[in-house]
């Protein structure tokens, strides 16, 4: 009885074992399901549309009031991307409706001693329109370096806390634009124009904008020859086409490689619209310029893409222009004249 009895606790501990490890198996598998659902969720909640309409005038006079506040240790610092975010709140978006009495009523706010955040406590989208705009704008205004000539002809910097993003067209050469974000085009497909096209000379030096990291370089049908570079925060892509034929990039330029802003990083020129390499299908000279924002690398080279209207962004930067000289006069390439340096650069 004792021998039989035994044999039934046995089976009885086995099958309870195995029950155990049964349950112990689907705890853990739903455990790792649901920290994978969990990340999908966390993956998907990033923003997926901007639509960028901040006028040249709101930019100039939110990063003056910033620039001028640090400058001068002035007792209210003011952010002007935390500014901006405000206004697009009271304005529903639309900067059409800007007008600058709506900045001047929050500086007196804020100078009364009421913050930033009490203000905008109650504001709905407040948060979408600051990481928005800290997406687009982050890296313009800020701390930096940059060589200054001396009387005696030699060269220092200067630390500055200012606007460290440039035009994209060098200083002293002229050019044209005009709000066409948004435009038909039909060459390979029918589809919209995302950027600003910058009307100017072959040969035209272009700078980089902002300091970041080469992500692509060489031909594209629709852009002819292209460079598209990568904020050092991934946040911006920035993407610079129809540079010139045979010549189209400064000297030495590859992917991979770290470029400053205010950088020549090619010429202005009319390629593209073609299969072949090197080929001039483009009617006028210009320079094709657009600001990609990436929140989620799915964003990029997928129907998700975000690019915004720079328009009002190239307007902003035409006060800040980088001087060139011809560096090689065999090649006809340029440089900048004077250095840059700022703190998230790398070698």
């Amino acid at each position: 009885m004792f021998i039989k009895s035994l044999k039934i606790n046995k089976k009885l501990i086995i099958f309870s074992v195995l029950i155990l490890v049964l349950l112990s198996s689907i705890l853990i598998f739903y455990s790792f399901a649901n920290e994978d659902n969990s990340k999908e969720e966390e993956k998907k909640d990033f923003i997926k549309w901007v639509d960028f309409n901040v006028t040249s005038e709101a930019l100039n006079l939110t990063a003056k009031l910033d620039i001028n506040s640090h400058n001068k240790n002035e007792e209210i610092v003011y952010n002007w991307i935390e500014l901006l975010a405000y206004l697009a709140c009271k304005n529903g978006g639309n900067f059409k409706n800007f007008k600058p009495k709506d900045l001047n009523t929050l500086t007196e706010e804020l100078k009364n001693g009421q913050t930033i955040e009490d203000l905008t406590q109650n504001m709905k989208f407040y948060d979408y329109y600051f990481e928005s705009y800290s997406a687009i704008l982050g890296n313009f205004i800020g701390n930096y370096s940059i060589e200054t000539p001396n009387e005696d002809g030699s060269k220092s910097y200067q630390e500055k806390y200012g606007l460290k993003a440039f035009l994209p067209i060098a200083k002293n050469y002229s050019f044209s634009h005009y709000d066409d974000f948004g435009n038909a085009r039909s060459y390979g497909f029918k589809r919209t124009h995302l950027g600003n096209d910058l009307m100017g000379s072959i040969g035209t030096p272009i700078i980089a904008i902002e300091s970041g990291i080469i992500e692509n370089i060489g031909w594209n049908q629709y852009g002819g020859w292209r460079i598209g570079i990568r904020s050092f925060d991934t946040k911006r892509y920035y993407y610079y086409a129809h540079l010139r034929k045979n010549h189209p990039y400064a000297e030495g330029l590859e992917e991979g490689m770290t470029v400053k802003a205010g950088d020549v990083i090619g010429y202005l020129g009319m390629t593209g619209y073609s299969t072949k390499e090197n080929v001039n299908n483009i009617n006028v000279p210009h320079l094709h310029f657009g600001m990609q924002l990436i929140f989620d690398e799915s964003q990029v080279d997928s129907p998700n893409e975000i690019w915004i209207d720079v328009y009002h962004i190239i307007e902003f930067l035409q006060k800040n222009r980088s001087e060139v000289y011809m560096s090689n006069k065999d090649t006809k390439d340029y440089e900048r004249k004077f250095d840059f340096m700022e703190d998230n650069l790398t070698e």
